[in-house]
């Protein structure tokens, strides 16, 4: 999740505030620290309900509006608290602290967990299957941080350069991003190979 599958460079899930709050260090490591502690929360919360709740009484096909009111219940819930605990941090996310509630990259580590992980209920029992989706969630977490803190870097080394005028603005920012997927797609081999050589 961190480095092969990463949400944002590798499956390009929740790319706007990737792109907007990415031009300052304190901001990107605001808003990823603020999307990791929403993703685990979310898991924590959204897992038990589609277990319990949704896949018991086959209410399978509420999971994205269920899913979407929790997360947005969340963020509401950490908007209040950045506002009266960090209000520098709350000033320096600005419009994008409440977009995460339509971040996709929130909404699709949720989905995803549940997909993945809530077939090894039966094998493994829930506690498994929970402690997965969280581990899941984290390292998404920490790969949209990741992410958000090198792309950071790699927009002030741009910013200090002097590309031509067509490119200037969003098309550099944009070569830009690509590029750095493409960097995170060569970790894909490398840590297959490392997971080989150890088994």
């Amino acid at each position: 999740m961190i480095l092969v599958n990463n949400y944002v460079l590798v499956q390009f899930l929740g790319i706007c505030p990737f792109l907007g709050v990415s031009k300052k260090l304190d901001s990107s490591v605001g808003m990823g620290m603020a999307v990791i502690v929403v993703m685990l929360i979310a898991t924590a919360v959204t897992f038990p309900i589609q277990v319990f709740l949704l896949d018991a009484n086959n209410l399978g096909y509420m999971q994205t509006i269920i899913f979407i009111l929790v997360i947005a219940v969340l963020v509401q819930l950490i908007e209040i608290t950045l506002k009266r605990y960090i209000p520098a941090l709350y000033s320096a996310l600005g419009v994008y602290l409440p977009l995460i509630t339509t971040n996709c990259c929130v909404l699709g580590v949720t989905i995803l967990a549940v997909q993945d992980y809530s077939g090894d209920i039966a094998t493994h029992g829930f506690g498994f299957a929970f402690a997965e989706a969280l581990v899941c969630a984290a390292g998404a977490g920490i790969g949209f941080l990741l992410a958000m803190v090198l792309f950071c870097g790699v927009r002030q080394r741009v910013e200090n350069a002097d590309p031509p005028e067509s490119f200037k603005g969003l098309p550099i920012t944009l070569v830009s991003a690509a590029i750095t997927s493409l960097s995170f797609m060569g970790f894909g081999g490398l840590v297959e190979n490392i997971i080989n050589a150890i088994l």
